[in-house]
């Protein structure tokens, strides 16, 4: 059986709560420098600054957050794209922050990407059937000309692409059917564990449903685990069965799809899910209580609580003490010392709240 094709109905056979990946204290600060012969370091940008995550086999998670959060650092921390400056990502009971050489291409075959742009993400030069078929030759699987052949255009069937374009360049293609080719080369080696980032932010809207159904789809046939990392919150709710919500390297909410969307805790995503446009007139107008100011610089964050500078709950504890990430009675892990009450979430205009 192909490498793409084994076992379509496995995730119908994942015993609950079978963690496929644990996040420690996960760590990654770029340098920040002075010079240009003797470079001194003279700080660091804290990208991600300790999340701590668990991934279930079959499940999808998604990460929300504004720009510059740590989203996407995170998910190439979790491909090995970039390494981590602390932490342990325990994949299948190995530290894979640690592993190199060939061990790390091992990792890298279960792990993969659909990145953001489908427009520079694909090889202009060379034909889908070669970009497709990559993986298999990096890997030195299916050596056989006429069925590696075989399995691309199946692929590209599994997609929705026409098998019979498989000679055709990138270019001959429109942006929604680029996307599908990298979706195709992402499950090419039958990955554990496929991480999406922002997969349909450079999709015109009228596409993006075509794709988002796609992934969804493949997720459900497939038993696929899925780290689906957007900024568009109605998006995550449709894709996702747990939320995580990151703010300046950290995560401050993170809890199963409904729980957070109906009663979110934490001041920070109670904002985000007030800014959300509602297409409803009678609505226009009603009070809400928006996010002011601008995030700090992850080369200098807040001290204590890191949203305690815009948040409107803040007392003089928030600015001291960093609170933990704990379950405060709604299903949801939140780190915050004066978690939102029902009151205030009707108050904030969140429109799913009960």
């Amino acid at each position: 059986m192909s490498a793409a094709g084994q076992d379509a109905a496995r995730g119908d056979e994942t015993p609950p709560g079978d963690v496929l990946v644990r996040v420690r204290d996960l760590v990654k600060h770029f340098p920040i420098t002075r010079g240009i012969v003797f470079q001194k370091k003279i700080g660091a940008v804290r990208a991600v600054d300790g999340v701590s995550l668990e991934i279930e086999r079959g499940e999808t998670l998604g990460i929300v957050g504004e720009t510059g959060c740590g989203k996407s650092t995170t998910a190439k921390l979790l491909m090995r794209l970039l390494d981590a400056t602390g932490g342990e990502i325990d994949f299948e009971g190995t530290d894979i922050t640690r592993v190199k050489g060939a061990r790390l291409k091992a990792v890298r075959r279960e792990v993969q990407m659909i990145f953001q742009d489908p427009y520079s993400s694909l090889n202009p030069r060379k034909t889908v059937g070669s970009i497709i078929g990559e993986p298999f030759a990096i890997h030195r699987l299916m050596r056989e000309k006429g069925e590696r052949k075989r399995e691309v255009q199946r692929l590209m069937e599994t997609v929705g692409l026409n098998p019979e374009h498989y000679n055709r360049y990138p270019h001959e293609f429109s942006g929604g059917q680029r996307q599908r080719i990298g979706v195709a080369r992402a499950l090419a080696l039958n990955p554990k564990l496929l991480i999406a980032d922002e997969p349909v932010s450079a999709l015109d809207v009228s596409i993006q449903a075509q794709v988002l159904n796609l992934l969804r789809d493949l997720q459900r046939r497939l038993g696929l685990t899925v780290v689906f990392i957007a900024h568009d919150l109605s998006v995550v709710r449709h894709m996702c069965d747990r939320v995580a919500v990151m703010y300046l390297g950290k995560i401050v909410e993170i809890g199963p799809n409904e729980a957070l969307y109906e009663f979110p805790r934490h001041p920070y995503t109670g904002a985000l899910l007030a800014a959300v446009p509602v297409a409803d007139p009678s609505l226009h107008g009603s009070a809400r209580r928006l996010l002011s100011g601008d995030v700090p610089s992850p080369a200098n964050p807040p001290s204590g609580c890191r949203f305690h500078t815009r948040c409107p709950k803040a007392q003089p504890l928030c600015s001291t003490q960093e609170p933990p990430l704990q379950d405060k009675g709604s299903g949801t892990l939140v780190a915050c010392h004066y978690p939102l009450s029902h009151e205030e979430v009707a108050e904030i205009g969140v429109r799913s709240a009960r």
